[in-house]
């Protein structure tokens, strides 16, 4: 057997890249873990250290874990109860703004020493900020007539990474990112090439490999055959990143890599939504303001009353509010459970969310939305149920239009979506964190966006993953990560790179 690897996990955000690698490492034939994760977020980073915690024990998670979250009690204070895992956990997952004065000198010493113990059997992940090379955040700094792209340090945070790497020199490289760094551009020239000569130039030099391009992977690539599809494989979103994987060049010497190196999947029945979240007990969204059942209810079937009778909606789509005016389905739903969900479709997908020493459901809550809104998500669920798509802004009844100055613009042409129940999702994104209205639940009676442990599914976390943390701040951790599935895949690639089965 190899020596091991140890991986360092930049920008980690909640862990959901680091859980990926840390799993496939208790897989592999030369075992893989975790020495460093840095994070910013404060809530993240005590997520990321509950998981570090929980992993450091042999033979699995300890039962003190489940008995606190099977008996709706509190965590224990791991510090009195395990000190030398709480130790490991609190050295493994610290509390670090890269870019900020004396950060990367303060990480220095540690990258030195694992490069130095390991003898370069290092593995390097993670993925800079995205906010200035989204699409979105281009489109809000567009508003925003003060903005200079060239003065805004998120453009520019991946050198943070790069000089990591360049101190690090790891056998392998992982750095994630958002499709829109593609076309993002800076004083006139593409962030992308930047981006990707400086990772090719790091240390002693890498050669980039893209997961899903076929061929000769050592030829000229093109940077959008870098991005990789989640949906492709097994992942129940649509999620498309750019990945880049990057083998040190002594590595790569006299070696040659045919693609794809990453497996492509056709999205099934087994990842779509309905598969993935529809057997978890069914909920009613909240009011806003003065929530209660009989409330809901009222606000509900009176929506369902006025779409039903609605002359101008085609007859199936009003027959499908008609069943919705009898508060029958509705009576018994509360806001949130702590029942287990039912199994999902059996698969790879389920052996990886669902936990047999869980026996409850994790933040599987609702929040409250206004009336109107409450008619908007009735709309578009039952319009994707009857269509098989979201509906665009303009189809939705004059009575439900936003009243807002710059609805007529076309820019929000989206700005309610239906997640429809036989595909993957959208992108999951966090936004979520801010309301729900691009992820509206596919069930017209449960008239909801999302919770969060629906999204965390979505995002393949496993239903044992404790986010710490109010609701908004857990959405927003699930939002800003790495599909865990996917990046478990990716990570027996990355090993086999390194040990030279591929």
């Amino acid at each position: 057997m190899s020596s091991a690897i140890e991986i360092i996990d930049l920008f980690a955000g909640p862990g959901g890249l680091g859980e990926g690698f840390a799993v496939a490492g208790r897989e592999t034939a030369s075992p893989m873990t975790i020495r460093l994760s840095v994070e910013k977020d404060p809530y993240a980073i005590r997520t990321l250290r509950l998981r570090a915690f929980l992993r450091s024990f042999e033979g699995g998670f300890p039962s003190c874990y489940y008995d606190a979250l099977n008996d709706a009690r509190p965590l224990p204070d791991w510090n009195s109860l395990h000190p030398a895992n709480w130790k490991h956990a609190l050295r493994e997952a610290q509390q670090l703004e890269l870019g900020s004065p004396g950060v990367f000198e303060q990480l220095s010493v540690e990258l030195d020493r694992a490069r130095e113990e390991r003898a370069g059997r290092t593995i390097l992940i993670g993925g800079p900020p995205c906010q200035a090379y989204s699409l979105a955040g281009r489109s809000r700094n567009a508003g925003n007539r003060g903005y200079v792209a060239e003065s805004d340090n998120r453009h520019f945070l991946y050198r943070e990474y790069v000089s990591i790497l360049d101190r690090l020199r790891p056998a392998v490289f992982v750095m994630e990112n958002v499709k829109g760094m593609l076309s993002s551009r800076v004083s006139g020239g593409a962030i992308a090439d930047r981006v990707f000569d400086d990772l090719r130039m790091a240390g002693d030099g890498y050669v980039l490999l893209p997961l899903t391009a076929e061929g000769n992977l050592l030829d000229d690539r093109d940077p959008r055959e870098f991005v990789v599809r989640a949906e492709e494989h097994g992942v129940p979103q649509s999620r498309h990143r750019v990945i880049i994987v990057g083998l040190r060049s002594d590595l790569a010497r006299g070696r040659s890599f045919e693609g794809p190196l990453l497996v492509r999947s056709r999205p099934s029945a087994a990842n779509s939504v309905i598969s993935t979240i529809g057997g978890m007990p069914k909920l009613r969204s909240g009011l806003s303001r003065n929530d209660g059942g009989a409330a809901w209810r009222q606000t509900v079937e009176g929506w369902a009353e006025r779409l039903s009778g609605d002359a101008a909606l085609p007859s199936k789509l009003r027959s499908e509010f008609q069943g919705l005016t009898s508060t029958r389905r509705a009576r018994a739903l509360n806001r949130a459970t702590r029942k287990q969900a039912s199994a999902i479709r059996p698969g790879p997908l389920a052996l990886w969310l669902e936990d047999p020493a869980l026996g409850v459901l994790l933040d599987h809550e609702t929040r409250g939305h206004i009336p109107d809104d409450l008619g908007r998500y009735l709309f578009a669920a039952g319009f994707g149920k009857i269509n098989g798509r979201s509906p665009s802004l303009v189809e939705f009844p004059d009575y439900l239009q936003p009243r807002h100055a710059n609805r007529q613009t076309g820019a929000f042409a989206d700005r309610f979506r239906v997640q429809l129940a036989a595909a993957p999702s959208t992108t999951v994104t966090s936004h979520i964190a801010k309301d729900g209205h691009y992820f509206i639940h596919p069930d017209p009676a449960q008239c909801r966006s999302l919770t969060v442990r629906e999204a965390a599914r979505l995002q393949t976390f496993p239903d044992n993953y404790f986010f710490c943390g109010p609701r908004t701040e857990q959405y927003k951790q699930v939002g800003n990560a790495v599909p865990a599935f996917l990046a478990r895949q990716i990570a027996h690639v990355v090993h086999d790179l390194i040990d030279g089965e591929i």
